[in-house]
């Protein structure tokens, strides 16, 4: 539905503008909508209108640079302005788990649900994007209609976000599917589907499959593909232990697997294990909640996915120690690598930074460089030293970790490092580098689950 000049029709909100809000303000934008981003940080609205992203996420800065120039694309602290402005408002706040407990802190959403509520003056679609335990969203609808001064004019959906990292535009311009939880009354769900699928019709005419649903099932598909993707990394992983006792490799065990079109090669790459915003907390705030529903013991598996996770990091601090004779004591060590994945500057529950610490933790000298999580890095571990360069990272060092499989640290020259460092042993925690071609040019080389 285009409106006048080419804008679409939908005047679209918003609201929370961390790294899931930022990236759906700007590439709807994009796609031709009005949209207004709000959230309540001054600060972080301040950066995002001047064009400058709080984040590191490849190719969204111009998408949001061209949506301001566009003049289609504004941001706002105001809840009053947002609820003027838009017939469709975008949940997508933050859902970080409780301090000291599995569960997820809804506080941020319920905050923001009740604040736009309240000023919600003519009919409107609320869409939640935010990954919550299921049940969330029937209880923000009620909480919805009690507050909107419009009633049930004001009707909740559920789309749940499927972003990666790294690949947060395409995720968004163009998902592998639309998922839309609907509610039970006819008439609100009719309207409610219709105004999504003019939306997201650039996505339906790729062909995007668009699955609708009720609440709880929209609810439960983001944790299930989640915790689907836990298990499946933790499995390589505890392949990997039991390589590593059996003197077998997991690299050429996980290329195997991969031929076979039951299980694939996605997501079965052996290593550190799974870190960031989403994955932890969303597995563990899903084992909370089915303990609430009375259904724990269906859940308990992934308890032991989260263990296998954690006795990774472990077993690379413990492959570290063993290549320096037992001691990080007076010994030096480079890291490469503090963000939880390439082509990311998020240190969220990163793995990098936890090996690194623990190690410090020792009396090992830890140095850390990463290409884009720098200053994200020194924030979260103010105590480790920063190099400006892998070489920098390296120099002097006893051994080098490489946690982080940034693509300039796979193509790294075994000889320039061989030139800074004080003695030639590498431990590869992604298995990203060819162990010949290190072994050859005179490197101690080890990695998880390999002889």
């Amino acid at each position: 539905m285009e409106g006048k000049g080419g804008v679409l029709a939908h005047r679209l909100t918003v609201i929370g503008t961390g790294y899931l809000g930022a990236t759906h303000a700007a590439c709807m934008a994009d796609l031709g909508f009005e949209v207004l981003g709000l959230d309540v940080d001054a600060e972080r609205i301040a950066r995002l209108a001047a064009g400058d992203l709080p984040f590191y996420e490849p190719g969204l800065e111009p998408l949001l640079r061209r949506g301001l120039e566009s003049g289609r694309l504004r941001f706002t602290t105001s809840y009053d302005e947002a609820a003027e402005f838009g017939d469709v408002h975008f949940l997508c706040v933050g859902t970080p788990q409780k301090a000291g407990e599995y569960a997820a802190d809804l506080a941020y959403v319920e905050e923001a649900v009740t604040r736009l509520a309240a000023r919600l003056r003519r009919p409107c679609l609320v869409v939640g994007k935010s990954t919550v335990p299921v049940g969330t969203a029937d209880r923000l609808a009620r909480r919805i209609a009690e507050l909107a001064p419009v009633g049930g004019d004001a009707v909740l959906a559920w789309n749940p976000e499927f972003l990666r990292e790294g690949f947060a535009c395409k995720d968004t311009l163009h998902p592998d599917r639309i998922v839309v939880g609907l509610p039970a009354d006819q008439g609100a769900a009719g309207h409610a589907e219709k105004v999504l699928r003019e939306v997201y019709a650039p996505m339906l005419a790729e062909g995007t499959p668009f699955v609708v649903a009720d609440y709880p099932t929209s609810e439960l598909v983001k944790v299930s593909a989640n915790a689907f993707l836990a298990t499946k990394i933790s499995f390589i992983n505890a392949m990997a232990e039991v390589c590593e006792a059996a003197h077998a490799d997991v690299t050429k065990l996980s290329e195997a697997l991969s031929y076979d079109d039951r299980i694939g090669g996605r997501f079965l790459g052996p290593g550190l294990g799974f870190g960031g915003g989403c994955l932890p907390k969303d597995i563990r705030a899903f084992m909370a909640r089915a303990g609430e529903l009375g259904v724990d013991q269906a859940l308990t598996f992934l308890r032991e996915v989260d263990e296998i996770n954690i006795r990774r990091r472990i077993r690379m601090v413990d492959l570290a120690r063993e290549l320096l004779g037992g001691s990080f004591i007076g010994r030096t060590v480079g890291v490469l690598g503090a963000a939880f994945k390439p082509d990311s500057d998020d240190v969220r529950d990163s793995p990098a930074l936890d090996v690194a610490a623990t190690i410090r933790g020792q009396g090992g000298r830890v140095t850390v460089f990463d290409p884009r999580a720098m200053d994200n890095a020194r924030r979260a571990q103010p105590a480790l030293a920063y190099g400006e360069s892998a070489l920098a990272a390296a120099r002097g060092a006893h051994v080098v970790l490489l946690l982080t499989e940034w693509s300039e640290f796979r193509r790294m020259d075994p000889a320039d490092l061989a030139e800074v460092v004080a003695e030639r042993n590498i431990v590869d925690g992604r298995n990203a580098l060819d162990p010949e071609r290190w072994r050859s040019a005179g490197w101690t080389y080890r990695a998880l689950g390999r002889p």
